[in-house]
Formats: structure tokens, sequence, C-alpha cells
């Protein structure tokens, strides 16, 4: 009998360790598998392009009272397409509207609208995008692009070029700049989440030595033909509820660069990197690349890189 409970108690033990051994190893090899998640990363990108887009389109409207690179037809401030209209050039506000749904030349379809205030510029006599002083602060009503609702909070634009470049008639030197600050947050469709952005950014039109660009500043910058750089730091929340943070370096993106043949307004960043660390999860690294006038970019995680493709 003694014997029996012997043999009982060491199997017990035996087969309490084996349990507690492979306990052990399911943890471990859980905890040793990769992280693989960069869909927030993606997500961030997607603010990026926003962003810029929007960008975009007030500082060709606050430069010829046009969004060209946006507009599907026509040539006039007032054909972007059917139900869309810029309205105000020349006025302290400029309106573009995009009504219940308007496809744009990049492709991308666009409701609702979005707000340039021009008033607050120092010195006032700073009219134009191109001017040093120049202030642009943007505002939204309903706006989306492809499902994506925008709010923007606040967002400002203002040219950080030394006033000593103003009334210069030819590039002596100087790269234009302007400083961004935005608080924007973004509905995912399909109830995918919000995210939150907060950005602090500089932009530099890197080509402003470019005769068929930048034609001093008694005229409009040449928009189509620019280059432009983005730096900066941006923060929020992402889809799945996490801080994040983010760091942008040498962003390009080429308004000559084309890689769609269906959309030919679609410029994409060609180059640069958005370092994103989302809450406590190891940082990603999106890549677009090294100038490629393509829609590749990859994602490195862990020292593990996906490729993807631009939308």
């Amino acid at each position: 009998m003694k014997t029996n409970k012997l043999i009982f108690g060491i199997t017990t033990l035996v087969l309490a360790g084996s349990l507690m051994f492979t306990s052990c190893r399911k943890r471990d090899k859980q905890e040793e598998e990769p992280d693989q998640e960069t869909s927030t990363a993606s997500d961030n990108a997607n603010m990026e392009n926003i962003s810029s887009d929007m960008d975009a389109m007030g500082s060709e409207a606050a430069e010829t009272g046009t969004v060209g690179e946006f507009r599907s037809s026509g040539t006039d401030m007032l054909s972007m397409a059917p139900g869309a209209t810029v309205t105000g050039f020349g006025s302290s506000t400029i309106t573009v509207d995009f009504g219940t749904g308007t496809t744009c030349k990049d492709g991308r379809t666009r409701s609702g609208k979005l707000i340039y205030d021009l008033s607050q510029s120092t010195p006032s006599t700073s009219t134009f995008y191109r001017h040093p002083g120049f202030k642009l602060v943007i505002t939204s009503q309903n706006y989306v692009v492809d499902g994506y609702s925008v709010t923007i909070a606040n967002k400002t634009i203002q040219n950080t070029t030394p006033l000593s470049v103003g009334g210069q008639t030819v590039f002596t030197g100087t790269n234009l700049t302007w400083n961004i600050t935005a608080n924007i947050s973004v509905a995912k469709p399909n109830n995918g989440g919000t995210v939150t952005w907060t950005c602090n950014r500089t932009k530099e039109l890197i080509n402003t030595n470019d005769v068929q660009c930048y034609h001093g500043q008694t005229l409009p910058i040449t928009w189509n033909k620019a280059k432009i750089k983005i730096n900066g730091t941006a923060s929020g929340t992402n889809a799945k509820g996490e801080q994040y943070t983010v760091t942008a370096t040498d962003l390009i993106r080429d308004f000559t660069c084309t890689p769609s043949t269906n959309y030919p307004n679609r410029h994409p960043f060609i180059s640069g990197t958005l370092a994103y660390k989302p809450g406590a999860r190891p940082t990603r690294l999106f890549d677009y690349g090294n100038g490629g006038c393509d829609l590749n970019a990859t994602v490195t995680v862990n020292g593990v890189t996906y490729a993807i493709t631009l939308p």
C-alpha cells in the first residue's frame, strides 16, 4: 500500500511538473510570436495624406483661386466637378465645396466643405501663400474623403520664410518654408474606429530655385511643378484606442510624379520615413522609399519588413 501511494505521489509530481513546463513553453512561444500589426501605421500614413491634401488645396486656392490638381474638369475655379465650387478668392475666406460627393482628379471622392481663412496674416500685406508672414487657418464642415469623416479642431499654416524675401522677383538662395500645426480626428469607414492626430510640422518648397515652379514674390507658385519636404512630430490615439507618437523625417512629395495611370493627379510621398510608436509596442518604421515615382512603401516591425501598396 505504501508503495502504491509513493508511486502515485511521484506520478502526480511528474505530471504537475510536466504541465508547468508545457505551460511555460506555451507562454514563451506566445511571447516570441512576432508583432505583425501594421494597420495602425497605415492609418497614420493615411492621416498624413489627408492633411497634406488639405494643405495642397489651400495653397493653390490661396495663390490662384483654383484647385487644379484636384479639379475633375474645366478650366475655371467653378468647374472642379458637378456639384463642387470654389468661392471667395480675393476675399479673406475661400470655401471649397464638394457638395454631396465629387470625384476629383486624384481619384478620391470628397464631400462637404473646406474653409480657408486668410485674415490673420502678419503683416496684413502678406495676402498670398508665398508671402512671408502669410497665415492660413483651415476648418471643415462635414468633410469626407473616400468614406473617412474628417473633423478639424484646428489646422494652421504660416509662412515662416524670412521677411527679407518679401518683394523679391527672383530666387535669392532661400527656400520658402511654412509651419503647420493641426488637431484632426478621422472616423474610419464601416465603424472602423476613430484616429486622432495632433501635429507640428515644417514644410519646405525644396525646388524654390526652379523657375518653372517659383517665379518670385509677385507671381503665383506653379504647384504642379512643386517638390515639398515635410519634417516634424505628431501624436494622438489610434483606432485601437492606443496612444501613439510619430516622427516624420524628410517626407518628399513631388507634384510632377504621377505613378497611377488611372489617377494622374495622385501624387504620393516618394521618400522619407514615419517612425510610428503605438503604446508600449515596438516602433513601426513606415518607409516611402528612395525617391522612385511609384506607389510602393514598406513597414518594418522588430526587424521584419512588410511591403505595402499606397492607396
